[in-house]
């Protein structure tokens, strides 16, 4: 096992198959509450909680005991914790088997582990990031308050 695995880090691989948990750069750690619009380079991991939007060409990664609140156009994302927002990757999202999504999702690729919890809608496909982002403040399409069936009369 690799150091990074064994301290917890969220590992993802780039488009050459090769780990990345070194680009996570920034910790924005447990204790910490981020509210505003999050931009960075290479990579920042969410252990806390973070509201607001967050813009990069890097990789974001939410771990368990991360909250993120926001919308996010990365490169990509990985989910373990709670995150309540749109997420557009260019490359990859990946739910993994604690993630809880509720929002939608476009990205080239989309990895949703066994038990992983997503309540939205998705675009996957090389065509479906390049599309224009939704509009800023734009509620996902699906909430947990929301009924699917129609009201009773």
């Amino acid at each position: 096992m690799e150091p990074a695995q064994a301290q917890g880090v969220p590992m993802i691989e780039n488009k050459a198959g090769s780990p990345v948990a070194g680009e996570f750069t920034t910790v924005i750690g447990s204790d910490a509450v981020f509210k505003g619009e999050l931009t960075f380079e290479k990579g920042v991991r969410v252990d806390g909680r973070v509201e607001g939007k967050i813009n990069t060409k890097g990789h974001l990664a939410v771990s368990q005991g991360g909250r993120l609140q926001a919308d996010v156009v990365a490169a990509s994302v990985i989910v373990e914790g709670d995150v309540v927002g749109n997420l557009v990757a260019s490359d990859r999202v990946e739910l993994r088997k604690s993630a809880k999504l509720q929002g939608d999702v476009r990205a080239t690729k989309l990895l949703v582990a066994e038990g992983a919890t997503f309540i939205g809608n998705c675009q996957v496909g090389a065509e479906a990031s390049k599309l224009a982002p939704a509009a800023p403040g734009t509620a996902p399409a699906n909430r947990l308050t929301e009924s699917a069936a129609p009201p009773r009369k």
